[in-house]
């Protein structure tokens, strides 16, 4: 680790990296409205937005154009480049697939969204499951994104249970002038992959819409391994007036994938058939001194899965586990400015999980007892109030403080404090310090599905106290970067003790973060993150040291860019049995626009050829490339 380590620290008296631009989408350059301005976030004030300056939460951005520009259909691979200590499992080229063998979890600070504790939001509704509890990676797709905001730390303050670890609000594209664009996306590349995306949108006075759908297919690198998946993406919106405005947004991805098995016990006809989808509506309010959101969703899944079977003496599976699950909500939250400076929010939140789980026969498709009956139908409801203090005090000092109640109808209730303080020591530069609670409730699957489910469950909790330095965007600035450092502590933890689900684990993590931008002139740009986790209890999935460093070139419609990533001390067993795994990938973009209209583009991905794994027994692709053309009109 010293050959990490010492670098890390250089780094680090500098400063850190993020996305500092309000996004616009990207459009010919007979349309571009290019503007920059300070960082603004929306998931840390949940109601309206913020300079990310006066909020006390660690935060990064990520605009349109960088998810776009290395031509991923997902964010999760431009996620694990930008966030410091976010890592992203998977297991092939395209697809991260779910039950035993899928990826696509993340893993922030050594807190995981596999088991639910990192809440993942498209325009801040919440996108897990009823009965599981976690959302489906495979689902986030860049065709909808306007923008990411990761938020590193608890944010259950604001948004409840499964933010124990963080937040990363996925916020949905939209036009900002009178116009109509239309976008084609087509490639393809090694081990059959193809993927391919249009979309179309228009704004026309108080109306806008973004309709969009993309396919994708890979056989992968291992066989038995393919993935074939399609999805669309609809939002409707309309202005009523300057202080009104109303919207309806809607997407759905479905998606057949094969899990191969680990390389020391593969299998035969594990296969998933999952559907996820989620609708939302909602009317915002904006006056001078008050503005708020009335909403409600649903999100739904469908989920058909065949556990296989051992190609070694193994035989077909007699029936297919199937689950019907969604989570209904509604939202309500209003904030006042009742002098300078300040903002009061509150909030009220509704939730109804239910879902059904059961098997069928393979053959006849009758429905077959599941081995817990309690599984069959589940409802459970969810209810908190909560209110935020925001205030700055003078010009150089705020002050965040706040409160939730969240009750829920088996485990009972939970009070969730926050607090903070940020120090604009200069006009550039701000100091913040935080304390906050993360909470999260038992799924059902926890409390109800198979012989380890327990009823008596209670919430898992933790609490992160943190000290971070910035030195934020502002036009003009050719660096820009941030440190900060955190401390974690939690207790129970749910574990699978003698076949039992029990409140016994603990987590006490400790780490750095740090990243760094660099605008060298117009045509040139570097940048680059690292991240350093202490974990006294180690999980799977958590790096010890990430870190990434990247350049990017523009001039005369060439585009290009190089990254390479290293990740050190990665748990892919923990235990008895535990292992590290260290790798270092090497990335390449290169693109040409001929004109506003067309542009051709290739990308390289791990070019060292390098062998490694993240999901134990699951190598991931050696060299491989993608190509393809993009139309905008």
């Amino acid at each position: 680790m010293k050959n990490f380590f010492v670098p890390f620290l250089s780094l680090l008296l500098v400063g850190n990296i993020s996305a500092q631009t309000v996004s616009v989408d990207s459009v010919p350059a007979s349309k571009m409205l290019d503007v920059q301005l300070e960082s603004v976030v929306v998931t840390g004030m949940r109601a309206g937005v913020c300079g990310a300056r006066h909020v006390p939460m660690s935060y990064t951005l990520l605009d349109r154009r960088q998810l776009t520009a290395t031509e991923h259909q997902n964010v999760l691979p431009t996620l694990m480049e930008e966030v410091p200590n976010l890592m992203v499992t998977s297991r092939g080229m395209m697809g991260y697939g779910v039950s035993a063998g899928g990826s696509g979890a993340m893993m922030l600070r050594g807190i995981s969204s596999a088991n639910g504790q990192l809440l993942v939001l498209v325009d801040g509704h919440p996108q897990y499951q009823g009965i599981f509890g976690h959302s489906i990676a495979d689902s986030y797709q860049t065709m909808m994104t306007d923008r990411v905001e990761v938020l590193r730390g608890p944010a259950s303050m604001m948004y409840g249970s499964n933010a124990m670890g963080g937040v990363v609000n996925i916020i949905s594209r939209k036009l900002k002038m009178d116009t109509v664009l239309t976008n084609i996306d087509l490639g393809a590349g090694s081990f059959g992959t193809v993927q391919s995306e249009v979309s179309n949108q228009v704004k026309k006075g108080k109306f806008t819409s973004t309709v969009a759908a993309q396919f994708g297919r890979s056989d992968n690198h291992r066989p038995h391994m393919g993935i074939t998946q399609y999805g669309g993406y609809v939002n409707l919106g309309y202005q009523f007036d300057q202080h009104w405005k109303s919207y309806l947004n809607a997407d759905m991805t479905h998606f057949k994938a094969s899990n191969p098995g680990p390389e020391s016990a593969p299998l035969l006809e594990a296969d998933q058939w999952i559907t996820r989808g989620v609708v939302a509506m909602g009317v915002d309010n904006r006056y001078k001194r008050t503005g708020g959101t009335i909403s409600i969703y649903d999100n739904f899944g469908r989920h058909k899965i065949n556990d296989g079977y051992a190609v070694e003496g193994g035989s077909p599976q007699k029936r297919l586990f199937r689950s019907k699950d969604a989570l209904a909500g509604a939202t309500v939250t209003q904030y006042v400015n009742f002098l300078h400076g300040n903002r009061v929010t509150f909030g009220f939140d509704y939730q109804h999980i239910y879902g059904r789980a059961y098997y069928t026969n393979r053959e006849t498709g009758e429905v077959m007892e599941t081995p817990n009956k309690q599984s069959a139908h589940v409802h459970n409801n969810e209810v908190a109030g909560y209110v935020n203090f925001h205030q700055d005090l003078v010009e150089w000092f705020s002050l965040d403080a706040g409160i939730r109640y969240d009750h829920h109808s088996v485990v009972g209730g939970e009070w969730v404090p926050q607090a903070g303080v940020v120090f604009r020591a200069h006009r550039h530069n701000t100091i913040k310090l935080m304390a906050s609670k993360g909470f999260r409730n038992p799924t059902t699957k926890e409390m109800y599905l198979y012989p380890p489910s327990n009823t008596e469950l209670r919430p898992e909790r933790l609490w992160n106290y943190e000290l971070s330095w910035r030195n934020d965007s502002h036009v003009g600035n050719k660096v820009n970067g941030g440190v900060n450092i955190f401390y974690i502590k939690g207790d129970n933890i749910i574990q699978t003790i003698q076949k039992r689900n029990v409140n016994t684990g603990e987590i006490e993590n400790m780490g750095v973060e740090g990243d760094l931008t660099w605008h060298i002139n117009e045509h040139w740009r570097l940048s680059t993150n690292h991240s350093y986790l202490h974990m006294r209890f180690p999980v799977v999935a958590a790096p010890t040291y990430k870190g990434y460093v990247g350049a990017s070139f523009q001039m005369k419609g060439w585009a290009a860019s190089l990254g390479i990533q290293q990740v050190a001390g990665l748990y892919t067993a923990v235990g008895e049995q535990e292992e590290k795994e260290n790798f270092t990938l090497l990335n390449a973009m290169l693109s040409y626009r001929f004109n506003r209209y067309v542009k051709l583009w290739a990308r390289g991905e791990n070019l060292l050829n390098r062998k490694y794994e993240i999901n134990a027994g699951y190598p991931l692709p050696g060299a491989n490339v993608m190509a393809g053309a993009a139309l905008s009109f």
